[in-house]
């Protein structure tokens, strides 16, 4: 059973390097500087209708003078879902041109230009070749639809996201379409957060890749519905597992492979899916996190990703559903979402602070409805509204005024490269073991679903202050401790440290690895082994671990001094160039950043104030830390001293808000 395990292992190890080594991307000094300018990029949905040129001109010169780096083009429904709105077909020629031509004058204008990689997301056809659609255990039709896309209402069937074929033949049409349009500044491929059926996920030869890789069949659990039940959650790990690596080779891999190939580059939401989140977002070239559909404290995991893969920009889908959501809502209220036209930039920056606190150094608005200047005919239904019409708040000198602050403060954020001391073993297992999220949860958030989607696992708060990162059991696995450091990826930490329920075999033995080298490891209890087949030297190892002089369930063993100590430390980022460090601290009152927002929150901040210690280049330094109310505080950490950066901005009070 033991050299099974050996056998699977190793087998895994050297597929999963397979797509790493072809599709990590990490930057060189001769690679484009991706969102290089800093400015937020916004989403830009084109509603299916004949777009007007004139019209695409004018909006990306409005986007330039107000403050924009660029925008991602998404193509979705003709707005009401009118069935005879005229329309070319999605990637025709007729289809083509216009967004050529968008491309052409972005780059006249300075201005990036993505493109949603489809028609609203996930990626479907209306064309999907007969066996290449999604489908569970119990489809013996594929019967995934996706009803609202550019060519309704024809209907759409979501691609089989567990099959690289069936993707490679669905990016053979898409780049097709786009092929002229990559031509001039390299343009990002965006897949967007994974809304694909995950709950009883299959593909063709799943069952034998799951017999192989565990020793046992899957296929009983899945006819008799049990996957689910409490008493299978070791079953349900094995299952995550291979579903893992399908995820990690199947689809993310070669999206960012296909990407590359095409002289464009990978952006991707990872999180929904069923895979080792922290793995996949290094996958690709410009991981991505969302809020405040996500949590802030999710941005950390996606950050992490990024230092570990030595990728330099994290961006956000920001600000979706700010005041919570209505549903499309066509025959009551035609989807506006709740304060559409009145959002209040105060309550924006809570949320764009709290994600520059968790590692988000790249914004993208969502989003921004094509329109002709000063028209508001098109709105979509999940989010705030840029605007040309002044009759909206998202508009004018206020808007511009907070581009140039998020600009700002993402220019010191993609700064050298990400401080951090403590590495923090990320619940990888915990969450593949756990089932369905709680009904308070999932009763207030509808797109909640699993522990799997881990969407509010936070680092330990008794850490803060050493900017924990999270890392994983592949990164552990190549991970070397010397001279006092722990170099993981492309980072460099002091110290590990593991407060998880359950630990797979092969993370074990590389912490234990890296503990007989000394790495101070604050193991805060102790873990079983998940799976359905267990190894028989588990208990022996971890015992071995624990005898390690450097290991402790005590976090004394942590000895590093923290960055910053303090009572009551408010989230922070830090960047380290040179000898220079920037600290971001996100304004306390960012605690209440939450889904769904409360109206004008941020007018309820009265500052305050937090005295910290900064720990740096050999020496401690006091600091009083004076939040004034609706501002956070930059910090540059210098060896002759610590200075607060100005970030000149405060933001105002916009119509519709009545104290």
């Amino acid at each position: 059973m033991k050299s099974r395990h050996l056998l699977v292992t190793i087998s895994l190890l050297a597929a999963l390097l397979s797509i790493l080594s072809c599709s990590r991307a990490t930057q060189t000094d001769t690679d484009p500087v991706l969102y290089g300018n800093h400015k937020p990029y916004t989403r830009w949905w084109w509603f299916s209708s004949e777009i007007d040129k004139s019209e695409v001109r004018d909006q990306l010169i409005w986007l330039r003078d107000h403050e924009f780096g660029g925008v991602e083009i998404a193509w979705v429904y003709p707005m009401l879902l009118a069935k005879d709105t005229p329309h070319p077909d999605f990637l025709s020629e007729q289809w083509s041109e216009p967004v050529i031509y968008a491309k052409k004058v972005a780059d006249s204008l300075g201005l990036g230009c993505d493109f949603t990689y489809g028609t609203l997301w996930p990626f479907s056809d209306v064309d999907l070749p007969a066996g290449d659609g999604t489908r569970t255990w119990f489809d013996t039709v594929e019967v995934a639809r996706r009803p609202y896309t550019w060519d309704h209402p024809k209907e759409a069937r979501i691609l089989n996201h567990l099959d690289k074929e069936a993707f490679y033949r669905y990016a053979e049409k898409m780049n097709k379409g786009l092929r002229k349009a990559y031509a001039g500044s390299p343009s990002g491929l965006f897949v967007d957060s994974w809304e694909v059926e995950t709950e009883y996920l299959w593909t063709k030869g799943f069952g034998e890749t799951f017999q192989k890789e565990h020793g046992y069949a899957i296929e009983p659990f899945m006819e008799a519905r049990t996957l689910y039940d409490d008493d299978n959650s070791d079953v349900r790990y094995d299952y995550m597992k291979t579903m893992s690596g399908y995820v990690l080779r199947e689809f993310y891999g070669p999206f960012a492979e296909n990407a590359r190939r095409e002289g464009a580059f990978s952006r991707a939401q990872c999180g929904g899916a069923p895979t080792d989140l922290l793995t996949a977002f290094t996958l690709v070239d410009i991981p991505e996190t969302e809020a405040i559909l996500y949590e802030p404290c999710f941005s950390r995991i996606v950050a992490s990703a990024a230092a570990l893969g030595g990728k330099q920009a994290v961006t956000s889908e920001t600000f979706t559903c700010m005041y919570g959501w209505t549903g499309l809502r066509y025959k009551d209220g035609y989807g506006h979402s709740p304060h559409q036209g009145e959002e209040q930039i105060a309550d924006l920056k809570l949320v764009c602070d709290a994600l520059f606190a968790n590692g988000t150094n790249q914004i993208i608005w969502h989003g921004f409805p094509y329109n002709g200047i000063g028209n508001k005919d098109h709105w979509f239904y999940t989010t705030c509204q840029v605007s040309t019409s002044d009759e909206d708040n998202l508009t004018g000198d206020a808007l511009t005024s907070f581009n140039r602050y998020m600009a700002d403060v993402s220019s010191y954020m993609r700064k050298g490269r990400t401080y951090s001391d403590l590495a923090v073993y990320i619940p990888t297992e915990d969450a593949w073991m756990g089932g369905a999220y709680p009904e308070e949860v999932t009763s207030k958030m509808a797109w909640a679903l699993g522990e799997y989607e881990m969407r509010y696992v936070e680092t330990p708060e008794a850490f803060k202050g050493m900017n924990p990162l999270w890392v994983n059991g592949h990164f552990l696995q190549s991970a070397k401790y010397r001279d006092g450091a722990l170099y993981c990826g492309d980072e460099v930490f002091r110290a590990l440290y593991v407060d998880v329920e359950y630990m797979d075999h092969s993370s074990l033995e590389s912490i234990l690895s890296l503990a007989r080298s000394g790495l101070p490891v604050c193991l805060a209890q102790r873990p079983s082994e998940p799976g359905r087949v267990k190894h028989e030297n588990y208990g022996k190892l971890l015992d071995e671990l624990y005898a390690q002089p450097s290991v402790s369930s005590e976090p004394s063993i942590i000895s590093t001094k923290r960055l910053i100590e303090g009572d009551s430390i408010p989230d922070f980022w830090c960047r380290e160039d040179g000898d220079d460090l920037y600290i971001f601290l996100a304004n306390p009152y960012t605690d209440i950043v939450t889904y769904p927002m409360e109206y004008g929150c941020a007018f309820k901040d009265e500052g305050s104030v937090r005295q910290v210690t900064v720990n740096h280049h050999g020496k401690s330094e006091g600091v009083t830390l004076e939040f004034k109310p609706m501002e956070s505080i930059l910090l540059k950490v210098s060896p002759d001293g610590i200075s607060q950066v100005d970030l000149g901005y405060v933001p105002p009070v916009l119509p519709g808000y009545n104290d």
